[in-house]
């Protein structure tokens, strides 16, 4: 275990580099920049900004510097946040962003889960058939369908919720719907095979010889397993719970972290933009390595590979 974590912290120095430099250079090649508005600013006035914030100096003096900053974790001042750094812009946005993510993925995992679970023991039966087609509407409607739709039912129609905002605790119900439904459909999916290749299992077939009941045999005996691959599936799913948020903040007004990025990118704000992706490459590589130990203790076999 130990290993692994040390493994998998030095692979983590050149993914990040090399996403740090993509990511530099393609905003450099992206037209425009921060500092370009509709009003005339006269020559001299645009040469102070960029001398002020160092982009009149040669791109790979630029990229030098650039990883200077990101290296001593200094991500810079906003561009189109006048008196706000990146980093207090993240400290103050990405909570909000991490609890739409995890109420979320208790939607995904609560509503996924059963429905795998189920139709595997339900096989080959109309039932099946019928929670497997209502985990695909998770994947047939994208978020910026789901999310109004929502809102036209259960806001404007019914009046149960808020369409928009963060302020009281029935407003997390339906941004959590519109993000969550979308990954309920893959872990249902997944813990359907799971279930499947498991309850055939010679095991299983010893314990039903034994005559332990069903609730037994598949609570104590199968479940854990069949759920292996739900749980090899969190990794990216929580990661793209929580960087993936963008459309549905953008839907429901949140002031969340994903919202700031789309903003910036639209303002051309590179440093936000910079620093908003590299915080969600360290959380990736962070989830996933959460994910390999969870399942290392699942399957000691793994310990071994």
């Amino acid at each position: 275990m130990h290993l692994l974590i040390l493994r998998r912290l030095l692979q983590a120095i050149p993914t990040l580099w090399v996403i740090a430099t993509a990511t530099f250079l393609l905003l450099q090649l992206t037209p425009g920049g921060p500092f370009d508005t509709e009003k005339d600013v006269s020559v001299e006035v645009q040469a102070l900004i960029n001398a002020h914030y160092g982009l009149d100096l040669p791109v790979h003096e630029q990229y030098l510097r650039f990883l200077g900053q990101r290296l001593r974790g200094d991500f810079g001042p906003s561009y189109k946040y006048a008196g706000w750094d990146v980093d207090e812009i993240i400290a103050q946005s990405f909570p909000i962003s991490l609890e739409l993510g995890f109420y979320a993925l208790l939607v995904a995992i609560a509503v996924g889960t059963p429905i795998g679970v189920i139709a595997a023991l339900r096989h080959k039966r109309p039932s099946e058939s019928a929670l497997m087609s209502f985990a695909m509407l998770g994947i047939c409607l994208p978020s910026f369908v789901l999310g109004p739709l929502l809102i036209l039912i259960f806001s404007m129609q019914l009046g149960w919720f808020n369409p928009f905002g963060w302020n009281h605790p029935g407003d997390r119900v339906l941004p959590a719907i519109t993000l969550g439904l979308f990954y309920a459909a893959y872990i249902a999916r997944l813990a359907r095979s799971g279930m499947l290749d498991v309850m055939r299992m010679d095991y299983i077939r010893t314990a039903r010889a034994k005559g332990l009941r069903e609730r037994v045999i598949v609570f104590r005996h199968a479940l854990r397993t069949a759920l292996y691959p739900v749980v090899a599936y969190l990794g990216p799913a929580v990661a793209g719970l929580i960087s993936g948020s963008f459309v549905v903040e953008t839907i429901f007004f949140i002031p969340g972290l994903g919202s700031f990025f789309v903003n910036s990118a639209f303002n051309r704000d590179s440093t936000m933009v910079m620093g908003t992706v590299l915080f969600y490459a360290v959380l990736i590589l962070l989830f996933n390595l959460i994910v390999d130990l969870i399942q290392m203790w699942m399957n000691p076999r793994t310990r071994h590979d």
